[in-house]
């Protein structure tokens, strides 16, 4: 298989889709792999690491993309790439297209077959290929939010962990599972006062005894939340519906009667975000203010750190890329239900029931175009 690796594009994103390691394994394989020039340099990969694995460096974007039979990538294509996509393509890639509809229409449009990461399952349920990335942001979530309480940053001037004699940020992580857990354990590290919230009360156990005692747990619903965001200093929305829109947790109301100078971070800006007045931010302009707080909402916020982002996705990734190489996507889906689910597109067929619900378009069941 033809195999092309893009360079990212949007805002100071500095991730790449594949490691040298990857190149090796599909080449020592027999497919053909090429990379567009410079795709690795934020990660600190030069193209001659990528040659001396057996790659091939293309000039530009338009040859990366116009020889590929499968593209694999990080983020979901801007419009300028839109122009790239054909009927005899694969592209493999974060896709989040219940918050995109020029997107998913362009796909539709165009006949791509697409795979998104942030749908594909494991074999026991999860999403492996969002996971690495939600450790990252869940994680990154509480350091950046500590960042931005400071008071040149636009936040109250409060120091997470406190000096003797003040006391610490109070912390809400909404949202337990994976980005949630991660931020959770940082703020923990920083010495913050913090309190999670779900609905799995499950979930909450195991987190109430991980920490024994360190962290308040709260069943989420609407006045639970409330209480919450009132007392918090800095609040992180870390909630998944997986492929559909994330719900809307915190109103405008709500952030008018928080304290002036609290944070909010949303970590699921990628999906529509979980704050009432979220909108999606860059590295190069992350913030901006409503009713006297400050919104922290970059959509790609592990792309901040790539030298750990790329390691920890292509990790994950890999082993879903060879199999859809070895085997065509077809087989390779047919084999793998947790695949399948990726499966968003299809020869103009939208095959992503969340999707369609978003943007009010009929979608077939991925088990009926394999």
């Amino acid at each position: 298989m033809k195999i092309s690796v893009i360079r990212e594009i949007k805002n100071n994103e500095f991730r790449v889709a594949m490691t040298p390691a990857g190149v090796r394994d599909l080449v020592t394989h027999g497919h053909q792999v090429t990379v567009e020039s410079g795709a690795g340099v934020g990660s600190g990969i030069t193209d001659d690491d990528y040659a001396a694995e057996g790659a091939t460096i293309a000039a530009d974007a338009a040859s990366a993309w116009n020889q590929a039979e499968m593209v694999v990538k990080v983020k979901e294509p801007i419009a300028s790439e839109y122009q790239y996509f054909r009927s005899d393509l694969l592209l493999f890639t974060f896709l989040h297209l219940a918050a995109e509809p020029e997107l998913t229409h362009a796909l539709l449009s165009a006949q791509t077959t697409s795979i998104a990461y942030e749908t594909v399952q494991g074999p026991t349920g999860g999403l492996p290929l969002l996971a690495p990335m939600s450790e990252v942001a869940g994680r990154l979530s509480s350091i950046v939010g500590a960042a931005t309480l400071l008071k040149p940053a636009g936040g109250m001037g409060l120091l997470v962990p406190g000096v003797p004699g003040t006391r610490p940020a109070n912390v809400v992580v909404l949202g337990g599972g994976v980005a949630g857990t991660n931020a959770v354990s940082v703020a923990v590290g920083l010495g913050a006062e913090v309190t999670v919230l779900d609905t799995n009360l499950q979930r909450l156990k195991e987190l109430d005894a991980l920490y024994a005692g360190r962290i308040k747990t709260a069943a989420s619903n609407s006045l639970e939340i409330e209480r919450a965001c009132l007392a918090a200093d800095l609040v992180i929305g870390s909630v998944l519906i997986p492929g559909a829109k994330a719900p809307k947790l915190v109103s405008l109301d709500l952030v008018s009667r928080m304290k002036p100078g609290s944070v909010l971070v949303d970590i699921a800006v990628d999906q529509g975000g979980c704050f009432e007045g979220s909108k999606p931010t860059t590295h190069a302009d992350p913030t901006f203010e409503v009713h006297g707080s400050t919104y922290y909402c970059v959509a790609n916020m592990p792309g901040a750190v790539p030298q750990t982002s790329t390691v920890a996705l292509t990790n994950a990734t890999m082993r879903y890329v060879s199999a859809v190489a070895n085997k065509g996507w077809k087989k390779a889906l047919a084999e793998d239900a947790g695949l399948a689910l990726g499966l968003n597109t299809d020869a103009g067929i939208l095959t992503n029931e969340a999707v369609g619900v978003a943007h009010g378009i009929d979608a077939v069941t991925p088990s009926t175009r394999l």
